[in-house]
């Protein structure tokens, strides 16, 4: 086994061209295949001989297990050149879990007749690994290489969440170089599969309930999509989709999976509706290109979209158009101050796609653009594949996620509590990468908002992202990295902190818990903020693992003055734990439901509603029955189910900041109004960021505020604060508070004008033309001693 660091790695740098980089998957070399295998998961790959087989465990800590067989169906280690261990119980086990990527490997192995029970295994990472540890092997033979990276279910105080492991075969003969990258494979077995060249277009007909892809082979290529009502063209009209009419009907520029996801004809008929979408980046007021665009640019007869389109519509006797009003997939406009239209590059990357569903019987057009004289194509036109499948295929509803820019494509998943929170509505949004509950259908934001304020509320939270923090410099790693002083945090105790940047702008918030002196757990809002971990650990070269447990740990909060009693009466914890009852602000326990054999939780008295509460985590597999328990423990006294909406007005009422609209980057936690995660007193030991924060706070400019609005309207986040003509700051938040009765906003300000009592006016339409009177106030506006929080309902 090799130690390389993953940046030595070639293949797992980003491309750069010209001083351009474009983050992403490695654009592999001829030769060189890459295959992610999951944490739990496995994978069989045809090897062959001469093969350079190259294993890369990206977090460190995840044992692999790999086997080879021969075409003879026997199995020797030495076909790796390694030493077995005999049968291979790893990849057994792992086969055996469920995990959805074994069945492919089952499948593969039940048709070339291979009995895995005869394997001879090979282990690999037995021992533990760094960050990029590598393991390198040479196939002596053809043959079928199995791989797993072992690892069950995690308990919720333990840490070893598995890991992915990077398997990449460099093909000692990997044949003549193709001239093209192709299309990935279908999704299922297609109706159509055709390939669209630019410059080309291509009518066709799918039936009510069929699906229609229309995949970016290459990556940031447009392609313009048009679809006609069959039965109203047999009757001699052409209702085809009308983007004025999709943008007004769904009060978005453009349809996205789950509820607005349905594009309308000018008769208000939907036509079709978008059922997963990789990009995320698409136009609704542009025309297809056109003749007259390259006409008035200086390029004559260049060929154009509306009249392919017209082309291969004909045989439909549809009649042709000078522009075709198209739904632009892939094409990147924006909207300027000026009200100007523009473009850029696509977002798409190779392989990205679109998965629509026919509403009704249909005539498609789909084009792949030739504009090759601006941005619209990368400057380089490639081509579209368009796919159709069955109807009784099932495609689940998905907006792809990716944890960073380098990060491979996630599907939106479910949580573990998905299926609960379901039974009370079919209102959920995509929210990082994962589908949660938005508002609950016999109740709605408020009487949730409510139900909190007075009784008990639970909520869905599973999408924080969880990363455990190991080994002998853990504690140095996490004193490093947030504000806090790790060093004071004792074992069972939590902590919410900032972590920062070495310019003082924020990265996250979030909270550490201490599990033992040298284990802790990072909970934060994104995964920016565990990679920033593991670089921090990998750069300055500490003796920790930072390993993300987010798929292993999901969790509820149970809010509200009656979420103690509740949980209570559900939960035992073991003698040297405390109870529910004794459980401190900002401590957790190790519980479990009912009894000493009860599904095993971690509570800790934490939440985000300005409440008493409490947050329950698990693993996924016990998610419903953690559920049902609270669930029939909190029902009875009121306990209501809770979704976004009226999570944001509860947490806007307690002063608590969110990401992207409190803070960023460029806001450092002073001017995000939690200048006390940074003790800089206290905590004497450097730190990052610490330089910088010291003279922000030695020199502040910004201030986060309270306002109270006069006025019954509710600005926007982003809107201006002026006095006089003068702007000086921005509104962050706002809501009409239930337990207020008034119109109260979080305000970022600068601090000349930041002192209670100051009148200020927020400027709506131009920021001149209209204005609401505002005064600046103390924030929390509710709650402000923190006395409900604390459990003193007096």
């Amino acid at each position: 086994m090799t130690v390389k660091p993953v940046f030595d790695i070639p293949w797992e740098r980003p491309f750069e061209r010209g001083g351009i980089v474009t983050p992403g998957l490695p654009i592999l070399p001829h030769g060189v295949e890459r295959h992610p295998v999951p944490g739990g998961g496995s994978r069989a790959v045809e090897i062959r001989k001469g093969d350079e087989v190259i294993v890369l465990d990206r977090e460190g800590l995840q044992p692999g297990e790999l086997v080879a067989f021969a075409p003879d169906r026997t199995s020797d280690a030495a076909m790796l050149g390694a030493t077995g261990r005999g049968r291979p119980n790893r990849i057994i086990e792992t086969l055996a879990s469920g995990d959805p990527s074994g069945r492919a490997v089952l499948d593969a192995l039940a048709a070339a007749g291979f009995d895995l029970a005869a394997g001879d295994a090979v282990s690999i990472f037995a021992e533990g690994s760094r960050p990029g540890d590598t393991a390198e092997f040479t196939a002596e033979c053809d043959g079928l290489l199995v791989i797993a990276a072992p690892g069950g279910p995690m308990v919720p105080d333990a840490q070893d969440a598995p890991s992915e492991l990077i398997l990449y075969i460099h093909r000692a003969d990997p044949g003549p170089v193709k001239a093209d990258l192709g299309p990935p494979d279908p999704l299922a077995d297609p109706l159509i599969d055709t390939n669209i060249q630019p410059g080309n277009a291509r009518a066709y007909e799918v039936k009510q309930g069929e699906y229609i892809q229309i995949l970016d082979v290459k990556g940031r290529e447009c392609s313009d999509f048009q679809a006609f009502s069959r039965r109203a063209l047999d009757n001699g009209l052409e209702r085809e989709i009308d983007p004025t009419t999709t943008r007004s009907l769904t009060g978005q520029l453009y349809p996205e999976p789950g509820i607005p996801s349905k594009y309308w004809s000018v008769d208000h008929e939907p036509l079709v509706e978008i059922v997963q979408d990789t990009c995320g980046r698409h136009d609704t007021f542009g025309l297809a290109c056109t003749a007259r665009y390259y006409d008035d640019l200086g390029y004559p007869g260049h060929v154009n979209c509306s009249d392919n389109m017209n082309r291969d519509l004909a045989r439909f006797d549809i009649r042709p158009r000078g522009g075709w009003p198209a739904i632009n997939f892939f094409f990147n406009t924006m909207l300027d101050a000026t009200n100007a239209i523009g473009m850029d590059d696509p977002w798409s990357r190779p392989g990205d796609y679109v998965l629509l569903r026919a509403l009704s019987d249909l005539v498609c057009v789909s084009s792949a653009c030739p504009c090759d004289i601006d941005p619209a194509n990368g400057w380089n036109p490639t081509d579209i594949q368009v796919r159709t499948y069955h109807a009784n295929e099932d495609f689940k509803r998905s907006i792809g996620y990716r944890k960073s820019a380098e990060a491979e494509l996630e599907d939106t998943r479910k949580t573990g509590f998905h299926d609960c929170f379901a039974r009370h509505t079919r209102d959920f949004v995509e929210y990082n990468g994962y589908w949660l509950a938005n508002q609950m259908t016999n109740h709605g934001a408020v009487a949730e908002y409510w139900a909190c304020r007075e009784k008990a509320a639970v909520m869905d939270l599973s999408p924080l992202r969880k990363y455990e923090v190991t080994g002998p410099d853990a504690e140095e790693l996490m004193h490093l990295c947030v504000t806090r002083n790790m060093r004071r945090l004792a074992v069972g105790q939590v902590v919410y902190t900032a972590m920062c940047y070495e310019h003082g702008g924020m990265i996250d918030d979030g909270t550490v818990f201490r599990l033992a002196d040298t284990n802790f757990r990072w909970i934060g809002g994104n995964d920016t903020s565990g990679l920033w971990l593991r670089e921090q650990a990998d750069k300055r070269r500490l003796n920790a693992w930072v390993r993300n447990s987010t798929d292993q740990l999901h969790n509820i909060a149970v809010q509200g003055p009656l979420s103690r009693e509740i949980l209570a009466d559900v939960f035992w914890t073991p003698p040297k734990q405390p109870t529910i009852d004794e459980l401190g602000w900002f401590r957790f326990t190790i519980a479990r439901i009912g009894g000493f054999d009860g599904k095993p939780v971690v509570i800790s008295r934490t939440g985000y509603s300005g409440e008493l509460g409490y947050e329950v985590f698990c693993h996924p597999k016990d998610a419903e029955a953690v559920f049902d328990a609270v669930w029939a423990a909190g029902a009875p006294k009121g306990m209501t189910p809770l979704g976004l909406a009226a999570l944001d007005m509860l947490r806007i009422e307690a002063g608590l900041i969110f990401a992207g609209y409190e803070f960023s980057d460029e806001t450092d936690p002073f001017e995000a109004g939690i200048g006390f995660t940074v003790p800089l007193k206290t905590k004497q030991e450097d730190f990052i960021g610490r330089a910088a924060l010291e003279e922000r706070k030695a020199h502040p400019h910004r201030k986060l505020v309270g306002l109270e609005i006069e006025a019954g309207l509710v600005p926007s986040s982003g809107d201006c604060i002026r006095i006089g003509k003068a702007q000086v700051g921005t509104v962050t938040s706002a809501m009409k508070s239930p337990m207020l009765g008034k119109t109260i906003a979080l305000a970022r300000l600068d601090v000349v004008h930041a002192e209670p009592g100051t009148a200020l006016e927020i400027g709506q339409l131009d920021g001149q033309q209209k204005r609401l009177k505002a005064t600046v106030t103390a924030f929390p506006h509710f709650d402000p001693g923190k006395e409900r929080v604390k459990g003193n309902y007096g």
